[in-house]
């Protein structure tokens, strides 16, 4: 995976790093203060979760120190070069998203099933954003926005389907409400990926038999798809200060934080 590249320095001075990987990491507790120290070092902010499926998070620091920090589970030797293909999608704040720094060995990266699923026993196929477009025309596609209810207000792919979840563990009793072989062919979309790719799992382990992914979600989709472009409508909800995005992963700083009430 090509590494990422972050937009202009003006007028945002501060990197921000929106990160995950599934890999099995059978060591997760001894992982978490060294990671811990390493971002303290380096001034980062932000979240990052551990578990034995894998690293989340997103963090924020200076240009320099999110790439130190991005160095250290790559290539260093605290993960053994476990995370050489982290996924990683860089944006610019203009002032500290987060207040502090959040260092958590949890049963799950990302909140589901208490990790019955895993994404690499049945994994769904993954779309570049390149594809993503022609995709959507695809007749007979049921197109099913992941993200919960207060992000999909935000946004949104036209003609998607919002299953109107408050978290995303009730996901999967929208899912157990479908019938696979109505729908042959599904495509399905997040953030950042992370839970289309638990989500994807999901809907393969229960028979269906066609469920594509957009890769590197809508960040990558907005940060690699011309604006002229995209099919995206609105803005990208993102779960720190700046509340959301829009092309190119700029700032939107019309969205204020009552958004979230």
């Amino acid at each position: 995976m090509p590494p990422p590249t972050l937009p202009p320095l003006a007028p945002a001075p501060l990197a921000v790093a929106a990160l995950y990987r599934f890999v099995d990491l059978p060591d997760v507790a001894s992982l978490r203060d060294p990671l811990e120290a390493l971002c303290a070092e380096n001034g980062i902010t932000g979240t990052l979760l551990l578990a034995r499926e894998g690293i989340n998070g997103t963090v924020a620091g200076s240009e320099a120190a999110v790439s130190r920090l991005l160095a250290a589970p790559r290539h260093g030797p605290l993960f053994d070069g476990r995370l050489r293909d982290l996924d990683v999608k860089l944006s610019r704040a203009s002032e500290p998203p987060f207040g502090r720094l959040k260092v958590r060995v949890k049963p799950e990266i990302v909140t589901f099933d208490h990790g019955a699923t895993h994404p690499a026993l049945a994994p769904a196929n993954p779309v570049a954003p390149e594809a993503w477009n022609a995709l959507l025309d695809t007749p007979d596609l049921l197109l099913i926005d992941t993200r919960n209810a207060f992000e999909v207000a935000l946004g949104s792919f036209p003609g998607a389907v919002d299953p109107g979840t408050k978290r995303f563990s009730d996901f999967r009793t929208f899912v157990d409400g479908l019938d696979p072989a109505a729908h042959p062919r599904v495509a399905m979309f997040c953030t950042g990926g992370i839970r289309c790719e638990k989500a994807g799992a999901y809907m393969r382990a229960r028979g269906f038999a066609q469920v594509h992914t957009l890769e590197g979600g809508i960040l990558r989709y907005l940060e690699t798809v011309p604006e002229a472009e995209s099919r995206w409508s609105g803005d990208c909800f993102v779960f720190d200060g700046r509340i959301a995005l829009g092309p190119a992963l700029v700032e939107r700083p019309d969205h204020a934080p009552e958004t979230l009430r």
